[in-house]
């Protein structure tokens, strides 16, 4: 095919027209005229061809358009509008036909519309005004037929820069000769601009451990996302801690802002926080920013926990001296967390020495140390110690128990030891025997063979006929009535210690006589009583 431009007539023919925003105009016998338009104001261009016989009627004639200026190209004629040269044109049409056609066979042909304005046109619409001798049969993409005008119509909306669209026509020729159909376009330019519309939103996560100890600062993360799809300007992330928690730096509250959130950013505030008393601790973080944005986070529950400690020591109240001395100590966990690094410790009393111990006790620093570790709430933990002592005294000591995160606790207790007396009483006479008139002294010895001093030692002696009482002395003070001798009791005698009292008779008759003593002390349920035998002769 020929590409040519202008209106188009039987034969091998190609018309391109160039057509302005919202400008149409006509040509006519290869002059243009640009008043004269069809009805709906569309400029028709046509090669120069000899008018057909009968010309259709000229539509009315509406606003006065600029002319468009035609140039001969290599091409064709080449239709410049409304800026008589290529630069400025906006819309370029063009037509493809057959060079000739069979009468009453159909036949195809294109219209071809691009864009050269280099931005966006609006409402483009397209006309052909057919030939009486052109039989339409159809059109793809399918357009609208005014049958008065013979004129098609096809609406092809907005177009992009360089965008092509191409229109199919199928119809017959009625006759012989030549048949013209003249194409036209318009288009609306319009000034654009683009605002783009974001709505930042904000979005806040907190952050905590659901369980810690008292004794522990515990980590608090805050992050405030920018979900939406603008900037979050002056975000202002809060959190108002509930009674009984503070910052590191003892505040109640934590308050910060970020200038600027982007679209998909994120900001993190790390806090520490520590609490002053056990229990569940539950709140939200907040944020704000301007245009009324605000969100509020997940609620975290921290739930404080402390381990309490618990001690008793319980032992004999009186151990017999050389026996062993045992103490039984038990602790408790009555709190709702676990102690860790429990350890109890016993200092081992003065004139006391370690004997043994339960649960793997250790001898450190002078004192008996049992390392327990983990004590789960409600658990306990018994042991027992065992320690020698070698005098007899009042032994007493402070058993403690102390964990992680617990308050030390402490229990006391005592046992009295004491001695078992022993008191040996002996009496010896000198001499054995003797003759009727001759004196004899009666030794009285007292040996406490015990572990505890003997009190209140009494010792009283009994005479007989046969003898008369001389005199009494020794580590007390004895009197006679004659034939009782009494001594004042001796206030203490210590363990392994000795003492003695004598006694001096005179015989005064033969005889085998008996010289009795008897003893008694606080520590005696039943008094002692030894008796010495002495022989008088003439």
């Amino acid at each position: 095919m020929k590409k040519l431009l202008g209106t188009l007539a039987a034969g091998l023919m190609a018309v391109t027209m160039f057509a302005g925003c919202g400008n149409s105009a006509r040509t006519s016998g290869g002059m243009i005229d640009p008043y004269r338009t069809d009805d709906a104001g569309r400029l028709a261009v046509k090669k120069e061809t000899p008018a057909p016989k009968k010309e259709t009627p000229a539509p009315k004639k509406e606003a006065p358009a600029p002319a468009p200026v035609v140039e001969t190209a290599s091409s064709g004629n080449v239709l410049y509008y409304p800026t008589g040269r290529r630069e400025g044109s906006g819309l370029m049409v063009e037509k493809f036909t057959p060079a000739e056609v069979v009468a009453g066979q159909s036949f195809d042909y294109q219209i071809k519309v691009t864009n050269i304005a280099g931005t966006m046109l609006s409402d483009v619409m397209v006309w052909d005004m057919l030939d009486q001798g052109f039989n339409y049969t159809a059109s793809n993409p399918s357009g609208t037929m005014d049958a008065a005008s013979r004129t098609l119509k096809w609406a092809l909306g907005d177009m992009k820069a360089g965008e092509v669209k191409t229109i199919n026509v199928t119809g017959s020729a009625g006759k012989v000769g030549t048949i013209t159909s003249c194409a036209s376009a318009s288009y609306n330019l319009a000034v654009c601009q683009t605002i783009k519309v974001v709505q930042p939103a904000l979005a806040v996560k907190k952050e905590a451990p659901a369980e810690v100890l008292i004794c522990d600062s515990f980590p608090v993360k805050i992050t405030v996302t920018n979900t939406g799809s603008g900037v979050a300007r002056n975000v202002k992330v809060s959190d108002q801690l509930p009674a009984g928690l503070t910052t590191a730096d003892g505040k109640n509250a934590f308050e910060s802002t970020v200038a600027a959130l982007g679209p998909g950013e994120s900001k993190t505030f790390d806090l520490t926080v520590k609490a002053d008393k056990t229990g569940a601790y539950k709140n939200m973080a907040k944020a704000n920013a301007e245009g009324n944005l605000a969100a509020e986070s997940n609620a975290t529950n921290t739930v404080v926990k402390q381990p309490v400690l618990t001690i008793t020591k319980k032992g004999s109240e009186r151990v017999v001296i050389g026996r062993p001395v045992n103490f039984t100590i038990t602790v408790a966990n009555t709190g709702d967390a676990a102690a860790a690094e429990t350890v109890i410790k016993d200092p081992i009393p003065a004139g006391a020495t370690f004997v043994s111990a339960t649960e793997g006790g250790k001898v450190e620093g002078g004192a008996v140390v049992w390392n327990v570790g983990m004590l789960a709430p409600g658990a306990s933990k018994t042991v027992n110690v065992s320690l020698s002592v070698a005098a007899t005294s009042n032994v007493s000591n402070t058993a403690t128990v102390s964990a992680k995160c617990a308050s030390p606790a402490s229990a006391t207790a005592g046992t009295q030891v004491a001695g078992v007396p022993a008191i040996l009483l002996e009496v010896v006479d000198d001499p054995d025997a003797l003759e009727v008139g001759g004196q004899v002294t009666y030794t009285i010895e007292v040996t406490n063979q015990g572990s505890a001093p003997g009190t209140n030692i009494k010792i009283v002696a009994g005479l007989e006929d046969f003898v008369q009482f001389v005199s009494a002395g020794g580590a007390t003070a004895g009197t006679s009535d004659g034939k009782t001798i009494t001594f004042a009791p001796l206030p203490s005698l210590a363990p392994k210690a000795k003492t003695s009292w004598k006694v001096v008779v005179k015989g005064v008759k033969a005889g085998d006589t008996r010289f009795k003593v008897t003893m008694t002390s606080d520590q005696m349920n039943r008094p002692v009583e030894e008796t010495e035998s002495t022989n008088f002769y003439q």
